[in-house]
């Protein structure tokens, strides 16, 4: 009886003697298992009473370990990172200006080559060139692809606007209908630093169908573009400005300047006049310079201010303040311009006699003036070096109009 109250005890308290919590017993291995678990908490109880503080979670633990082995691997390392770090410093400004001007040596003398080349060999296919381009009844036609592409768009703005009809024509649009655009009265300009684009196939072999003359810019005169060609402008092999000697510059701002002196000889072949480029420039700063004085003058008998030689100044003022013009036109019997009053006049005579005195006695005489056919530009540097506001406009001596510096203004100029 007492031999089965301890083993029961026993199995209640486990081997260390601390009452347990009432549980079911299947068998001595569960009991066995039982007791090992309730030993483990004890353990940990005994010693959290002087145990350290307790450890972060496994997570943040695994943070600092990886941030303290990359902080070990810097000090380890200082060679290293000082290198990484120099590699990202930004360069000096001495430098980049360096770069600069060697980038600009390169492709000056990239120009200096083809000036030289067209003192030499290029100098006839470049006439031949101009004549072909002048005698076509139709348009210029100027296609490229790529940097070649870029070039040549800006190329045919610049015909354009300089009195030569053209517009570009995408090599690759081409092959899908724009052929269509090309006509035998029509004149191409193909542009291929190799000569050997592919994308200019189908346009190369268009021009060649239809007799449409074919000029080409290309630094090969050996390559399909350049056999193909009726004219051909061999560029210089002058060497890129990339230190890769892969992009684009040196070639591309041959090309460029190449175009310019093209559009710039058929404006003087054709005869094209500044009046000719207003016409076509009616907008912006350059249109503003382009514009005449006869453009933006106040005409009109009811809106000059313009009084006789006899009139009081008593009325004259009266009419120069309903004009707004700040001066005062006096003209003869015959209607010719003698004189003209301005606020400082006004200011130089004012004594008791000003309003009693006569226009001819107040004026200044031999007034500056302008005629209407000159650039409205004239006009505004005149104002300008003689410190005025406004200036008649004069025609076989009568005044027919006048303009104000605000006139000017406005125009842009």
């Amino acid at each position: 009886m007492t031999a089965a109250m301890t083993r029961r005890q026993t199995l209640k308290t486990g081997e260390t003697g601390k009452v347990k919590r009432s549980q079911p017993v299947r068998g001595a291995k569960a009991a066995a298992g039982t007791s090992r678990q309730a030993a483990k908490p004890a353990k940990r109880s005994t010693k959290s009473a002087v145990a350290k503080p307790a450890r972060a979670p496994k997570a943040a633990v695994s943070l600092k370990s990886k941030t303290k082995s990359v902080m070990g691997d810097e000090k380890r390392t200082p060679k290293r990172v000082a290198r990484a770090s120099a590699s990202k410093r930004p360069a000096g400004a001495a430098l980049i200006a360096r770069s600069a001007k060697r980038t600009l040596k390169l492709e000056i003398n990239g120009l200096n080559d083809l000036m030289a080349a067209l003192s030499k060999q290029m100098a006839a296919p470049f006439a031949n060139a101009v004549r072909v381009l002048d005698d076509a009844r139709g348009r210029v036609i100027v296609t490229g692809i790529g940097k070649s592409g870029h070039i040549g768009q800006k190329i045919a703005a610049t015909l354009a606007s300089t009195g030569t009809t053209a517009h570009f024509v995408h090599p690759s649009e081409a092959s899908h209908g724009d052929l269509g655009m090309i006509t035998p009265d029509d004149a191409v300009l193909a542009i291929s630093w190799s000569g050997e684009t592919f994308e200019l196939g189908n346009i190369l072999n268009h021009t060649r169908r239809f007799a449409v003359p074919l000029i080409a810019i290309t630094s090969k005169s050996g390559s399909a573009l350049g056999k193909a060609a009726d004219v051909v402008l061999t560029l210089p092999k002058a060497p890129e400005a990339c230190p890769h000697g892969l992009a684009p510059t040196t070639s591309t701002t041959m090309t460029l300047a190449l175009g310019d002196c093209l559009a710039i000889a058929l404006l003087e072949a054709k005869g094209f006049t500044a009046d000719d480029f207003k016409q076509i420039h009616p907008g912006g700063s350059l249109g503003a310079q382009l514009k005449y004085v006869s453009d933006i003058m106040h005409a009109g008998d009811g809106a000059l201010p313009l009084v006789g030689k006899d009139v009081s100044m008593a009325d004259a003022i009266v009419t120069m303040t309903q004009r707004a013009f700040g001066c005062l036109g006096v003209v003869d019997r015959r209607g010719r311009l003698v004189g003209v009053i301005t606020d400082g006049d006004l200011r130089r005579h004012m004594n008791n006699g000003l309003l009693t005195a006569t226009t001819a006695e107040i004026m200044t005489k031999a007034p500056k003036t302008i005629r209407p056919d000159l650039l409205a530009s004239a006009a505004l540097e005149q104002i300008n070096s003689a410190r005025i506001t406004a200036l008649f406009v004069v025609e076989k001596g009568k005044p027919v109009g006048i303009v104000h510096i605000h006139d000017l203004l406005r125009a842009g100029l």
